[in-house]
């Protein structure tokens, strides 16, 4: 065990007195001592109650047999640090996040590993600390929040940063937003849509290292905290097993989760997270790859924004292993897979069977025959780029209009809310990439500024920073090479045309290449956005986002 280390023999016996001055017992040191990485905190509404999760969790592990020493992890909430400087470390949360794993793990030699997180980075920052070192490992996430309800109807964060919108078109009322304010977020979990965290939730159990019912059971079911109970219990069989996180993440389990990536309709956050932990596998994964599974796999569902369904109603309807279900009418996944309960795919699915098709489309009837997820290229993106296609209204799939440019996410926020956007305008928002920003921030605000306005289906954004998982639209991210390393984005004027062709995957500026490079001849780059912190070495050793904006 790689517990002895730090519990086994004369040499160690400075280690059992520091366990000993902590009150654990002989008999617990010579049981497996299981890591339980809690991200637990008072600032984020899908980590607040996840000491209860934690604490099921090392019940379930002493029930087996098992030692469970809980330690402690940081996660942002990208909904507080939206719209200011607090978004340029939310992304690069996950690095340290993953860093800070490893770090617990192997400075105090866990034999395994239940990572507890919720939210946005924290759920592949844990997994890419996991897959990195090769450990035994279960994810248990704190699960979604209920949806709230506004003038009865059933709603979730999404709308209420498009109220805002609505509210400066005068739209609604100071009291019609401040009842979307009070009624919107009504407890504990990860906000109640298809937004990053659940789409990572639901990606962790796709991927196997997730107990089936991870995505879906909302936080405030007890069958959360009998999940938990099951999760201490299944990394005890693991450890003893020697199943560790690359024997069950790898390029066959990732195409699983690609498959139900697409059926989803999951954040376009995804596809960077879903690249950073391949790296860390060692899986090769691109973004044509991406592409390939969107070209193949229907999307089954609309929740919350791109529908009026949140991730109770995909739980009542029988949650992912009904939608493996689905998808393995068609050959679609692979289910001779291990996962972290120890069993195969297809042992997990068992009967698991569609209960409401208006949740979940059948197969043959999907919302469309394409993915959720679409990568675009073209002269302002050579390395691609990324729109979550499920959210984009039909009339939106094919755009052609003048470019508005704007150098910072504030500036075009600003003319957003003076009514300075029109009808056809493409919204152009560079400097925001990983290395520009840096951190890559989500533009939650324009986007929703542009729903609540009623513009979301006339204007289109592009930047190089990315999106929410709450954001509908024709909202694309992602935009290789960014800005900030030179790309054709940073060489953008007003008034160029763009033309967008999400269904042929192109996106171009009617600008020649000689224009291009003639305009290059004169550009002059603005001064960096942080001069200091740890964001400046993040920013200097930060991948492009067409490599999951991993650090080199």
């Amino acid at each position: 065990m790689r517990s002895d280390n730090v519990t086994k023999g004369m040499e160690r016996a400075p280690a059992r007195s520091l366990f000993y001055a902590m009150g654990y017992t002989k008999e617990e040191l010579e049981r497996p001592l299981i890591g339980v990485v809690s991200a637990k905190s008072e600032i984020v509404p899908g980590h607040m109650h996840l000491d209860k999760v934690a604490e099921a969790v090392k019940a379930g592990v002493r029930m087996a047999g098992g030692t469970p020493i809980e330690v402690p992890a940081i996660g942002v909430c990208d909904g507080i640090a939206m719209g200011h400087i607090g978004m340029k470390y939310s992304l690069a949360s996950r690095e340290l996040i993953a860093d800070s794993v490893e770090t617990m793990t192997m400075a105090h030699q866990f034999d395994g590993l239940v990572l507890v997180p919720n939210c946005d980075k924290i759920v592949p920052g844990m997994i890419m600390a996991a897959v990195r070192m090769n450990v035994p490992a279960v994810v248990c996430s704190g699960g979604p929040m209920m949806s709230g309800l506004v003038k009865g109807e059933e709603t979730s964060l999404s709308k209420m940063f498009e109220a805002v919108g609505a509210r400066k078109a005068d739209i609604i009322d100071d009291a019609e937003l401040l009842e979307y304010e009070e009624n919107v977020c009504p407890g504990c979990g990860s906000c109640s849509g298809m937004y990053t965290a659940n789409s990572m939730n639901c990606l962790a159990e796709a991927v196997g290292i997730a107990l089936p019912g991870n995505g879906t059971i909302p936080a405030v079911d007890s069958g959360r905290i009998r999940l938990a109970k099951h999760a201490g219990m299944a990394i005890m069989n693991l450890v003893e097993k020697d199943i560790k996180a690359r024997d069950i993440i790898n390029e066959k389990s990732l195409q699983n989760a690609l498959a139900c990536d697409m059926a989803l309709g999951c954040s376009s956050n995804s596809v960077l997270h879903l690249l950073a932990i391949a790296n860390e596998a060692g899986v090769e994964l691109n973004m044509e790859i991406f592409n390939q599974f969107s070209a193949k796999v229907p999307n089954l569902c609309h929740l919350a924004p791109a529908g009026g369904t949140h991730m109770h109603d995909l739980n009542r309807a029988g949650g992912l292993m009904a939608v493996f279900s689905e998808l393995d009418k068609k050959g679609l996944i692979d289910k001779s897979l291990i996962t972290a309960t120890g069993k195969t795919v297809g042992e997990n699915i068992g009967n698991a069977h569609v209960r409401d098709y208006n949740t979940i489309r059948p197969i043959d009837d999907p919302y469309s025959e394409t993915g959720g997820i679409a990568v675009m290229w073209g002269n302002i993106a050579q390395e691609g780029c990324v729109v979550k296609r499920s959210a984009v209204a039909p009339e939106m799939l094919a755009h052609s209009g003048p470019a508005r440019v704007f150098d910072c996410e504030e500036d075009a926020i600003a003319a957003i809310y003076a009514g300075k956007i029109v009808d056809g305008d493409v919204v152009v928002i560079r400097y925001e990439g990983p290395k520009g920003g840096p951190g890559m921030r989500e533009m939650l605000n324009p986007t929703s500024a542009l729903a609540g306005m009623k513009l979301d289906k006339t204007v289109a954004l592009i930047t190089d920073g990315r999106f929410s998982g709450a954001s509908r639209g024709a909202s694309i991210g992602h935009v290789c090479p960014e800005a900030a390393v030179g790309g054709n984005i940073g060489l953008l004027q007003d008034g160029d045309i763009i033309e967008i062709d999400i269904p042929n995957a192109k996106i171009n500026a009617q600008v020649s290449d000689e224009e291009f490079a003639a305009r290059r001849e004169s550009y002059v780059a603005p001064p960096p956005n942080v001069t200091g912190g740890w964001l400046v070495r993040y920013q200097r050793n930060v991948d492009s986002s067409a490599k999951g904006a991993v650090m080199k």
